[in-house]
């Protein structure tokens, strides 16, 4: 695998979690559309006219409420509907991506020792020809390609199925 394709298949996690991060961000930070219009006109300019609201809507309304003001109530709900949503947008995605950047990076480090396991392979072979004994050097290379290569490209599938899982 050349430098650059490697590159780009490791740094491809990286980019994912910080381009999900920003959206789960931008979408916390957007107005939420589920919210209608409010109860109680406020605004101050004389083109629009001012809604007035019943006085006995407000004493219900204030039973209703108990000893919170009603702003208290609905702010909580907001918090923990933005907690819940940001969990949801950023948390979430990050973990799993950050999962498949660190099976990315294992997946890496046991190809670097496979690597190792074939070079010892190797010059173990090319000794074979001065008729040295050297077969459980090239065994003990065989074993560590074979056992290191598997977690190698194991490591590489779960990541792949992970990213596309979520």
């Amino acid at each position: 695998m050349d430098t650059v394709r490697f590159g780009r298949v490791l740094g491809f996690g990286a980019r994912q979690a910080a381009k999900t991060m920003i959206q789960a961000i931008d979408a916390a930070k957007a107005e939420s559309p589920s919210r209608g219009p409010s109860r109680f006109h406020t605004s101050a300019t004389p083109s629009v006219e001012r809604v007035e609201v019943d006085p006995i809507d407000r004493v219900n309304e204030g039973r209703r409420a108990g000893p919170r003001p009603s702003g208290v109530v609905q702010q909580q709900g907001g918090i923990r509907r933005g907690l819940s949503q940001f969990r949801h947008l950023a948390v979430k995605p990050f973990v799993r991506l950050s999962g498949v950047l660190l099976l990315e990076v294992v997946g890496v480090f046991f190809g670097i020792f496979a690597l190792y396991g074939f070079n010892t392979m190797w010059r173990a072979r090319t000794a074979w020809h001065v008729a040295a004994p050297h077969h459980r050097e090239f065994v003990g290379g065989a074993v560590m390609l074979a056992l290191f290569g598997y977690f190698s490209v194991s490591s590489f599938i779960r990541a792949r199925r992970r990213e596309r899982r979520g």
